[in-house]
């Protein structure tokens, strides 16, 4: 099950290079994106960038413990299955 998890993060972060690629591709160098430049030069950049870490962290937090609870889950079910020696 945690190679799953892993397997979607690392996805997540490769469709994101190949998001950002393209839209890197699509402005070039000569070009200005207005809003972008209004947010760095008030310094509002680092919220939106913090906002976007702050979701991502939450997701991968909500991935693991996810995670975690199906883990015990299908240890309690494997204990239930097997035979008990007592």
């Amino acid at each position: 099950m945690k190679r799953y998890i892993l397997l979607i993060i690392v996805s997540a972060i490769l469709n994101l290079c190949v998001f950002a690629s393209v839209l890197m591709a699509q402005n070039p160098e000569g070009q200005h994106i207005e809003m972008a430049d209004t947010f760095r030069s008030d310094g509002k950049i680092y919220v939106v960038v913090l906002v976007v870490a702050i979701v991502f962290t939450g997701l991968i937090l909500f991935a693991v413990n996810t995670d975690r609870k199906l883990s015990k889950i299908e240890r309690e079910i494997e204990s239930l299955k097997s035979p008990k020696d007592s």
